[in-house]
């Protein structure tokens, strides 16, 4: 997955020059929390937060009214306040690859730039658990399967074909890795046959089903008996 699969386009922008009442404004009406600000070019020059708004006027802790606040908000621009040393990615990156950047770096968003630094999209931290929920296809109708594996080369090829062969499509796969159960094999999986029938299957050739919660049609989660 690349982020120019789960980045919001054309994201909304301000200028350097823009007032921070009306930046406000521009995040409280479209719901977002965080605006790149660019120069007359489209170019990047900072980042601009709904927390860095806050801390910055004191609002949570100042003794101004609210009439006071506002006008001192309407007096001052976003270039005062602004993150000049803005982390990035580009729309071609692996998806991994820049949460990592989020990670190390403690942030929740990255505008996305191009070969010259022109915003042509931004991606959050809201977008990155979306993806992590397509990719094991959760609320889509189907059938996961955990399986205890053996970790070693060509253990799910047996697996992959029990599926197959019983003209169940492979949705979506996902391994785990952990201290207490060793490793499991997370399989979301469509198809005629009935899950009972499946997992006697699987059982049968000697495969360890931990789970199985099937996705019905209408949206419902069943969790199904593993014996």
């Amino acid at each position: 997955m690349y982020v120019k699969d789960h980045m919001t386009r054309n994201p909304q922008t301000v200028s350097k020059d823009t007032t921070i009442s009306k930046a406000v404004e521009l995040m409280g009406k479209n719901n977002f929390h965080r605006l790149p600000v660019v120069d007359e070019d489209g170019k990047l020059i900072g980042l601009v937060t709904q927390g860095i708004v806050e801390e910055s006027s004191g609002s949570q802790s100042t003794s101004l009214s609210i009439f006071e606040l506002n006008y001192l908000l309407s007096k001052r621009k976003v270039s005062d306040i602004m993150i000049s040393d803005v982390k990035t990615t580009t729309e071609d990156v692996f998806l991994e690859e820049a949460a990592k950047i989020m990670i190390d770096h403690s942030i929740s968003v990255l505008p996305v730039v191009d070969a010259d630094r022109h915003v042509i999209g931004i991606i959050t931290e809201k977008d990155m658990f979306q993806a992590f929920v397509d990719l094991l296809g959760y609320g889509k109708r189907g059938t996961r399967f955990v399986i205890r594996c053996v970790d070693q080369p060509g253990y799910f090829v047996g697996i992959s074909k029990l599926f197959a062969e019983n003209f169940a499509n492979v949705e979506s796969i996902a391994v785990f890795r952990t201290e207490e159960r060793g490793t499991e094999v997370v399989v979301k999986a469509t198809g005629d046959i009935p899950v009972e029938q499946m997992r006697d299957i699987l059982v049968k050739a000697g495969y360890t089903v931990t789970e199985i919660v099937q996705t019905t049609i209408d949206g419902k989660r069943v969790k199904h008996p593993v014996e």
